[in-house]
């Protein structure tokens, strides 16, 4: 019976040494690098670090007015956001909305609205309406509109187009917003 209860213990040792090591493994995956860090209260954001090394800058607000938009009332088209803000007297967004950009875009700058039309045929062939025109790039002609059926499709890159797509609400808006002569401000 001396082996038998030997062999017992012995199993019993090893099973406990393993376990202690597998606690041990799953304590040290779960503890801070920096035990001298005090724990954050939730809510609280982490301080983070860029690639760079740097601290890392707080997220763009999609919503905010570009600051290189000059200032007054004016619609601002931002061509790597690919959004447009429609902008009051004071400086602030009365609206903002997404848009399909064209194939052929403005340079950045300021513009003024030059000719509008309530509905059309658009280059695409796509029936559109609330056409706000505004500048010329490539000798093709520069607008924001929306397409009657709703739809917001990526422009053919083989055709030069002007178009900037909207959907019909946030085109209603516009229309009504930037009549002939309103600034239009193009920024990157």
């Amino acid at each position: 019976m001396a082996r038998s209860s030997s062999g017992i213990v012995a199993g019993l040792t090893a099973a406990a040494v393993a376990a202690v090591c597998f606690l041990a493994y799953q304590a040290s995956a779960n503890a801070p690098a920096d035990v001298s860090v005090k724990p954050r209260t939730p809510g609280t954001a982490a301080p983070s670090i860029s690639p760079s090394g740097g601290p890392k800058q707080p997220p763009k607000n999609p919503l905010a007015v570009p600051a290189s938009s000059g200032s007054g009332e004016r619609v601002v088209y931002g061509l790597s956001d690919r959004r447009v803000w429609l902008v009051d007297a004071k400086g602030k967004a009365t609206r903002t909305f997404t848009v399909m950009p064209s194939t052929v875009d403005p340079a950045p700058g300021a513009y003024s609205v030059t000719s509008r039309s309530g509905s059309v045929r658009g280059s695409d062939g796509v029936r559109i309406e609330h056409v706000v025109r505004f500048a010329t790039a490539q000798d093709v002609v520069i607008g924001f509109s929306a397409a009657v059926d709703g739809s917001t499709p990526k422009p053919d890159p083989s055709k030069k187009t002007g178009g900037i797509r909207m959907k019909r609400a946030d085109g209603d808006a516009l229309w009504t917003f930037a009549v002939i002569g309103a600034k239009v401000v193009v920024v990157a």
